[in-house]
């Protein structure tokens, strides 16, 4: 399998308007949060549906440090994963999605879901849990919604697109589901899968060096 984007080349920085979140006028603020165009080709034989999960797992674990001015959120503290983008149920003849095709714009409290376009279904982002607390933001959070790290992490962040090869037409999760959810229902189904990674920063001193 093969995967691949106009939108950037294996590897290198992602875009501004690919992310949820950027720097504008010295301010922190949203972004064109415009999905990525995808491209993918030699699918395996028996393919019947495709599943797309975006995750970054360069998170910090703890927020005490997160988004604070007077200090760097600890490259040493562990990092778990940030789903941004669950779509499983992708009929494989569907061979690319364009930019913009599933997002642009970041919407408060959510896109809708779990329908999607192609008959295909969107999970939850992990939007929803970040915003949970916040009464102007909470809600279920379904489709693509880009990068938007602490703005004082001293790692950069990295975000890797997998396109799975799946071998039944209706993945076995229902309701809004999680991408963790996907990431076990996916167990001894999958007959290949291709990755597309990118990176992203929103730390001053980073994108100064």
């Amino acid at each position: 399998m093969k995967l691949w984007s106009e939108s950037w080349s294996n590897g290198d920085a992602i875009p501004a308007r690919y992310a949820a979140g950027r720097i504008e006028g010295g301010a922190v603020g949203f972004s064109d949060n415009v999905n990525p165009h995808l491209a993918w080709s030699e699918l395996p034989a028996g393919t019947r549906s495709l599943v797309l999960i975006c995750h970054d797992f360069d998170v910090p674990s703890r927020g005490d440090d997160v988004n604070k001015s007077d200090r760097e959120v600890p490259a040493d503290l562990p990092r778990v994963d940030f789903f941004h983008w669950v779509m499983v149920d992708l009929p494989p003849s569907v061979g690319a999605i364009a930019e913009g095709e599933y997002s642009r714009g970041f919407t408060a409290r959510g896109k809708p879901g779990p329908a999607t376009l192609h008959g295909a279904r969107h999970g939850l982002n992990d939007y929803t849990g970040w915003f949970a607390g916040d009464a102007q933001m909470a809600g279920q959070y379904f489709g693509y919604d880009g990068p938007f790290p602490p703005f004082n992490d001293s790692l950069v962040h990295h975000y890797v697109f997998t396109l799975y090869a799946v071998s039944v037409d209706r993945l076995a999760v229902d309701g809004a589901f999680t991408g963790a959810q996907v990431r076990r229902a996916l167990a001894d189904l999958v007959l290949g899968e291709a990755t597309l990674s990118g990176t992203y920063t929103l730390n001053r001193r980073l994108l100064r060096a």
